[in-house]
C-alpha cells in the first residue's frame, strides 16, 4: 500500500524578535484537508526564524509518526524557510543551519515539497503558535484541542475478500470497508481485583495467574473469529503480556504505541478509590468534576490523555486502513476511544464498565464517522 498524502502547515512567532517565542503546526489529510494532528510549544526566548524552523520540524515529525512513507506538501508563509529548505537560498545564519539540517532528516527529501502561502492561508498554524506563546506567558503548557478521527486514505491495492460476517463487530456492507479496532483491555494484575489505581506512573505490574488465563481465553476467542490482521499494544508490561499471548496464537507481530499507555495517576498509584478520597479529597473532587484536572502529583489530565489517544488512533488508522486491528490497552484509553467514537462528553467515562480482558469494537468509515459495535464483551471468559 502506498503512503498517504499529507499537508503540513507550520508557523512560528516571537514577541520582540528575539523575545518570547512559540511555534504551531498542523497536519492535514491530503485528500480531504481535514486536520488530523497538531503541535505547538512555547520555546522561550528566540527569533521568528528559529520559531518557524521549529514549527516545521514539529509538523514533519507529526506527519512521520502518522505515516513514515507519506508524501508531504509543506506550506508556510515564511519565504526564508521555504526557499532555504527547497535549496534555492543558502543558509548562512549559524542558528538556522542545525535546524535546517534537523528538518531535512525527518523525512527523505524525495517525499517532501515546500510551497509558500500568504499569511491569511496559514491561520491554523499561526493560531497554535500564539496559543503556545500565551500558555508560556501564563506559566503553563500548551494543551491541544481534540481532533476528529482521520479520514481513511484511498487504498492503492485490492483488499482481500471480506470474511463472512461475525457476531459483534460486523458493519453494514453498503458503507464500504471500514477500519475496525477490536479493543482489548489487558488481563488482571494483582491490583485489579482490589480496584487500585494502576497507571503509567506506578510499578507496572505483570499479569496475575488469572490474568494470564484471561489473555489465553481472549487469544482463543480471536483465533476462532479469524479476522484480526494486525496487533497494536500499549508498551506496559500487562498489555505486552496480553498482546503477546494473542500474537503467538495468531502468528502475528505486535507493534507498540506509546499513546495507548494508561493515564499517569501520580500519588494515587496503588491506592483504592476510598484511600484517595481520604488522603486527597479536594484533588479527587476536582478530577471527577473536570477533564482538565490532574490526579495529585500527575502531569496528565483526561484532556491530555484524550489528545494522545486520539493521535494514537489516527496513526493506527493511517497504517492499517481497511483492516481489522486488535488494540490492546487500558481502561482509560479504551473508554476514551469509545467516548470519541460516540461523540460523548468527558464525564461519560465514569458511566462505562470495562472489565479485565473484555472486548470493545469500534469501526471507522471513509466519511469520518465512527460506530461502536461492541462494549465490555466478556463472553469468552465464561
Amino acid at each position: 500500500m502506498a503512503g498517504r498524502r499529507f499537508i503540513v502547515e507550520a508557523d512560528g512567532g516571537s514577541r520582540g524578535n528575539p523575545g518570547p517565542a512559540g511555534y504551531g503546526a498542523v497536519v492535514r489529510d491530503g485528500d480531504t484537508g481535514q486536520i488530523i494532528a497538531e503541535a505547538a510549544e512555547f520555546i522561550g526566548r528566540a527569533t521568528n526564524n528559529v520559531a518557524e524552523y521549529k514549527g516545521l520540524i514539529a509538523g514533519l515529525r507529526a506527519a512521520h509518526e502518522l505515516d513514515p512513507d507519506a508524501k508531504v506538501d509543506v506550506r508556510m508563509d515564511s519565504k526564508l524557510v521555504v526557499e532555504q529548505m527547497s535549496g534555492r537560498w543558502k543558509i548562512k545564519h549559524p542558528d538556522m543551519q542545525p535546524l535546517a539540517a534537523e528538518a531535512a532528516t525527518v523525512l527523505p527529501r524525495s517525499q517532501v515539497k515546500y510551497s509558500w502561502i500568504p499569511r491569511e492561508k496559514n491561520k491554523d498554524a499561526d493560531r497554535l503558535a500564539n496559543e503556545a506563546m500565551d500558555a508560556g506567558k501564563a506559566g503553563r503548557q500548551w494543551e491541544p484541542k481534540v481532533r476528529p478521527a482521520a479520514p481513511l486514505a484511498p487504498v492503492d491495492e485490492p483488499l482481500p475478500a471480506p470474511a463472512a460476517p461475525k457476531a459483534g463487530w460486523a458493519g453494514p456492507a453498503d458503507l464500504g470497508t471500514p477500519t475496525t479496532f477490536v479493543l482489548l483491555r489487558h488481563g488482571e494484575t494483582p491490583l485489579t481485583p482490589e480496584k487500585r489505581f494502576s497507571g503509567s506512573g506506578g510499578t507496572d505490574p505483570a499479569l496475575s495467574e488469572r490474568g494470564l488465563w484471561q489473555a489465553a481465553r481472549a487469544a482463543e476467542s480471536l483465533a476462532a473469529r479469524g479476522t484480526i490482521q494486525a496487533i497494536v499494544s500499549s508498551p506496559m508490561q500487562r498489555t505486552r503480556q496480553t498482546a503477546e499471548a494473542v500474537a503467538i496464537r495468531l502468528g502475528l507481530e505486535v507493534r507498540f504505541e506509546e499513546g495507548l499507555r494508561e493515564l499517569d495517576f501520580g500519588d494515587w498509584e496503588g491506592l483504592t478509590f476510598a484511600e484517595v478520597q481520604q488522603r486527597h479529597p479536594e484533588d479527587l473532587a476536582a478530577w471527577l468534576g473536570s477533564a482538565k484536572a490532574k490526579p495529585t502529583g500527575s502531569s496528565e489530565s483526561f484532556t491530555t490523555l484524550t489528545h494522545r489517544a486520539g493521535v494514537a488512533r489516527d496513526k493506527i488508522l493511517a497504517r492499517h486502513s481497511g483492516k481489522t486491528v486488535l488494540v490492546v490497552s487500558h481502561v482509560s484509553p479504551i473508554k476514551t476511544l469509545v467516548r470519541l467514537a460516540l461523540g460523548a462528553p468527558p464525564d461519560s467515562l465514569y458511566r462505562m464498565e470495562l472489565s479485565a480482558a473484555s472486548f470493545c469494537a469500534v469501526q471507522y468509515y471513509a466519511d469520518g464517522n465512527a460506530s461502536l459495535r461492541l462494549l465490555n464483551d466478556t463472553s469468552h471468559l465464561r
